[in-house]
């Protein structure tokens, strides 16, 4: 089959257009028209393909496109410059420059994503698709070596694959951590007349997109890993629990299991052998806790998605009382290259007890947002300041949130420390499922605490009693704090309540709901004490704390007073100006207008 599809394809040059989901928003889909249409109008699309591929990760550049086999990249692309890449490019071999990426600090123009400070340091396994191949064709995938691991698999035994996913170390990257083929061995040993093999695709942390990614970009890796799985634990059914405020992801999931059925990697008699495998999609509402799986296999059956008390865990009893094994996306995306390449290849990335690479989701006051995969290992200052580009419009680092709102915020102090499940457990955060939030010195710690817990609080399916009514009365207490009513008594029973949740809540929901609480006040005490003893916040950032004040540099230009919505600044032309602080509803208009700094925000 590969060979067939080699001999029909002989491009001259191919343009990787990226539809990835933040692409998308800024207008790559009519980029991606306007190249094809161009193409049939020229008749050129028989020399040149147009490919629509996942996300290429460097979201802050985006829309991005990239001209094969020439490797050039172009960044920030518009409508206006598809008629300017085909006409000097593709018909005329000559490089762009105006279009090329430019690095910031150096302002030297780069063509190539190998040279570029964003993509140096990654290592690209789960997501070595993503960018490449059309998701939505399956030869694509074919080509790029795919389904081989599968019939590879399958002339070995089951407990031969079970020992290679064991020997390779890989962690479930979900957010627990959880030995995978470890998890395999136990489903391969449980006998049971029917198993089933669980895709968990509920990605629910604010800011994550590391599973949808791999879903819209490179979904038959999935395909073929959840197949894998199933030979090797006995199973023959597969199901994919997919949020349906996912409807790109799930369309191009769907259309990857009927192209597999067709091309029988799907099916009865797999690769002429006796095994049976099949998948079908089950849609979730979008809660928060059917990420974790007793929830998620609860709401697969129709139930209300509610933890349940583990032992018996899923590979023992799970979906319809069968052994049941489930792996998050990026998990199942690492295993038909473990399988093709083996463990000890694997092995040959990341640190002793987190072998491989880990994707995370850049996001918040950073230069280069995007979606990002390094080996286990890599430094957060790597990360922040190599491959991030350093914190926006040159202010200070102050945090990263690590784990999304299970995890935690690390500092200044943890930049140098090596990022892997231990080492961030010890600096009490946590890998998560990717989610990695950048802070800067305008960002209030406690409110950043009140944000994460009013998710979680939100998220709660309520079913016991320290996450529904615990995390309620933690974030009411942090309300008043960033109100300017907390006390001191009030930081003593923060953390009180915090910990007596960790130790006593049914689920991971809850126990590690106060992690983001416990975090920043551990390492940022001061700040809470500066707003519950002396009732300002240190960041500016909680309005009931702010007070604006004009000072003596003020020269009477009359613009805060014009730009006021409530007319509270008083004030003759060419003399001090007065703010009525009764007014003032502290929108910030007079200060951010202010071109003589002459507005003091306390």
């Amino acid at each position: 089959m590969r060979s067939s599809i080699t001999k029909e394809r002989n491009y001259k040059k191919q343009v990787l257009v990226c539809c990835g989901v933040n692409c998308l928003t800024s207008g790559n889909d009519i980029i991606l028209d306007k190249f094809q249409s161009r193409m049939k109008e020229m008749r050129l699309d028989n020399e040149i393909n147009v490919t629509k591929t996942g996300c290429f990760g460097f979201c802050a550049r985006g829309p991005i496109v990239e001209i094969l086999p020439d490797k050039i990249f172009y960044t920030e692309i518009t409508l206006d410059d598809v008629d300017k890449i085909i006409d000097k490019h593709l018909l005329k071999n000559q490089e762009i420059e105006e279009l090329l990426y430019t690095n910031p600090l150096t302002k030297e123009k780069i063509s190539k994503p190998k040279n570029m400070d964003f993509y140096k340091k990654q290592k690209k396994i789960a997501l070595r698709n993503c960018g490449i191949i059309d998701p939505e064709n399956i030869d694509d995938y074919v080509l790029a070596d795919g389904y081989t691991a599968l019939d590879k698999a399958l002339k070995m035994t089951p407990e031969e694959v079970v020992e290679i996913i064991k020997k390779s170390g890989l962690r479930g990257r979900g957010g627990a951590g959880f030995p995978t083929g470890k998890k395999w061995e136990i489903a391969l040993h449980n006998k049971a007349p029917k198993k089933y093999v669980v895709c968990n695709a509920d990605e629910g942390d604010p800011g994550a997109f590391m599973d949808r990614s791999i879903l819209e970009g490179d979904p038959h890796s999935i395909v073929e890993a959840m197949a894998v799985c199933g030979y090797a634990i006995g199973a023959e059914y597969g199901l994919v629990y997919i949020r349906a405020e996912y409807p790109n992801a799930m369309k191009i999931l769907a259309k990857a299991i009927k192209d597999a059925k067709n091309h029988g990697f799907l099916g009865k008699n797999i690769y002429n052998t006796n095994f049976n495998f099949d998948i079908q999609l089950k849609y979730g509402a979008g809660a928060f806790v059917c990420g974790e799986e007793t929830a998620l296999i609860r709401s697969m059956q129709g139930k209300r998605g509610e933890p349940v008390n583990k032992p018996p865990f899923p590979a023992e009893r799970g979906y319809k009382n069968s052994p049941t094994n489930v792996n998050n996306v990026e998990t199942l995306a690492n295993i038909p290259v473990i399988i093709k390449k083996g463990a000890e290849w694997f092995r040959s990335f990341g640190t002793e007890n987190s072998p491989g690479t880990k994707v995370f989701a850049l996001a918040g006051k950073i230069n280069n947002t995007g979606l990002i995969e390094v080996p286990m290992g890599t430094t957060l200052r790597e990360i922040i300041y190599e491959i991030g580009g350093g914190i926006k419009n040159g202010k200070k680092f102050k945090a990263v949130q690590t784990g999304g709102p299970s995890g935690g915020c690390l500092t200044m102090d943890d930049l140098d420390t090596p990022i892997d499940f231990d080492n961030l457990v010890a600096k009490g955060s946590m890998m998560g499922s990717g989610g990695m939030i950048i802070m800067d010195e305008d960002n209030c710690m406690p409110a950043v605490a009140k944000f994460y817990l009013d998710f979680t609080v939100d998220e709660s399916c309520g079913k016991c009693t320290p996450c529904r009514i615990g995390n309620k009365r933690l974030l009411e207490i942090l309300k008043r704090i960033t109100d300017g009513e907390g006390t001191e008594d009030d930081l003593d029973t923060l953390k009180e309540l915090s910990l007596i949740i960790k130790d006593s809540a049914l689920c991971g929901l809850g126990q590690t709901a106060p992690n983001p609480v416990l975090s920043t006040l551990e390492k940022f005490w001061d700040e809470y004490v500066a707003h519950v003893r002396d009732k300002k916040c240190p960041s500016g950032q909680c309005k009931a704390l702010i007070k604006y004040v004009i000072n003596n540099k003020c020269i009477g230009c009359t613009l805060c007073a014009r730009i006021c919505p409530e007319s509270c600044i008083t004030g003759s032309p060419k003399q001090r100006h007065y703010i009525d602080a009764e007014k003032c509803i502290k929108c910030g208009s007079c200060y951010e207008a202010c071109k003589f700094h002459a507005i003091n925000r306390d």
